[in-house]
Parts: structure tokens; sequence; C-alpha cells
């Protein structure tokens, strides 16, 4: 079953494919531009854990269960 973090994953599966798109067409300030922004987040997201997506994700599905609990 899909949930946000797993969405999330795949959204940025997504983007990184419309980057590899952009760069092929030869849309190089474009792509720049985007990886650029999800690279900021990303880092943003890594450095304080606020994932403004993952919030907006977890309101939309459910969050996913830990492995570890799965296990127990």
């Amino acid at each position: 079953m899909l949930c946000a973090e797993r969405i999330q994953r795949i959204v940025q599966a997504f983007i990184l494919g419309l980057v590899l798109g952009l760069a092929g067409l030869k849309m190089f300030k474009v792509a720049f531009l985007v990886m650029l922004a999800m690279m900021i987040m990303l880092f943003i997201a890594g450095m304080t854990g606020f994932c403004p997506g993952l919030i907006l994700l977890r309101k939309i599905f459910p969050p996913c269960e830990c492995e570890e609990t799965k296990e127990k």
C-alpha cells in the first residue's frame, strides 16, 4: 500500500526524470533550476527535519509504518 514517504520518493524520482528530459531537450537552464530547487529542499529537510511536501502528503496519505514495528 502506498504511504506518504513512498509517494514522496516516487515524486522525487519523477522530478529527476523530468530534469533528465529537460536536459535531453537542451533546456539546461530550466533543468538546472529544477535540480537546484530540489537540492535546496532536500538539504533543508536533511538539516532541520522540516519537509513541507511530506507534511502535505501525510495529510492525504497515511504515514509509512516502521519496519521494526511490523516485525514485533
